[in-house]
């Protein structure tokens, strides 16, 4: 059942069957996202795309965001006249705190992660590979400091973890891929991708597409995927 107005706009459109393949915009993805998580989770939501996640979910679903530098229960971002300039989330984004949200020590926050007291953790990546394995580390290249971040903790602490990216670069080059060919963040760790282009399961067989973009076909998303790709198992 959808629970947004993106939501509508994206189940209409598939219905719909466009003739050309209709990528999903970041906020679609970010509701497509929020969709799937059950009532009740703990979630942290990595550093970039994923934490769109949080403004997709209705204030009447109790889903408790957690940010590795120290805030749990966070809401929607504020408009901007509701700044809180105290109030960041590990991406440096400001951020809103729903009722029963809270603060708490850097040391406490990733006793949380480490201690797997968070059900599910969204991270970005450079390359997801079909057997689970995850590239996500900042490299220099845009002279940026080397880091990881949380990410290694969370993909070894959270019972799950779920990726958030763009199914290829900006020049098409594959990102889901047979065998990662950037230095590994974690071995095995990843159970679901959600990219621009579909939603795709890691199973013991490899990539199993559950859902595509309005218009596209499994030969389309092949030709824009490195590793195999399987239909849903029925």
């Amino acid at each position: 059942m959808p629970n947004t107005a993106i939501d509508t706009a994206i189940d209409t459109a598939g219905k719909a069957g466009t003739a050309e393949p209709k990528p999903l915009s970041r906020p679609q993805m970010a509701a497509r996202v929020a969709r799937d998580i059950p009532e009740g989770w703990y979630v942290n939501l990595g550093i970039g795309i994923p934490t769109a996640v949080a403004d997709h979910v209705p204030l009447d679903r109790e889903v408790i965001f957690h940010s590795e530098n120290g805030v749990l229960g966070i809401g929607p971002a504020p408009a901007e006249a509701d700044i809180d300039r105290w109030l960041i989330n590990a991406g440096k984004q400001y951020v809103t705190l729903r009722t029963g949200g809270s603060y708490c020590h850097h040391a406490d926050s990733f006793s949380m992660i480490r201690g797997g007291h968070l059900d599910l953790c969204v991270l970005g990546a450079f390359q997801v590979a079909d057997n689970g394995d995850i590239a996500n580390w900042a490299t220099s290249d845009n002279d940026t400091a080397p880091a990881v971040g949380g990410a290694m903790d969370l993909a070894a602490g959270a019972k799950r973890l779920w990726v958030m990216m763009e199914h290829t670069t900006k020049d098409g080059t594959a990102k889901l891929v047979s065998k990662c060919s950037y230095p590994l963040t974690a071995l095995g760790a990843v159970k679901r991708v959600y990219t621009n282009l579909a939603v795709i399961d890691v199973t013991p067989r490899g990539f199993e597409v559950i859902d595509m973009a309005p218009g596209l076909t499994l030969e389309a998303l092949q030709a824009r995927t490195e590793a195999k790709l399987h239909p849903k198992q029925t």
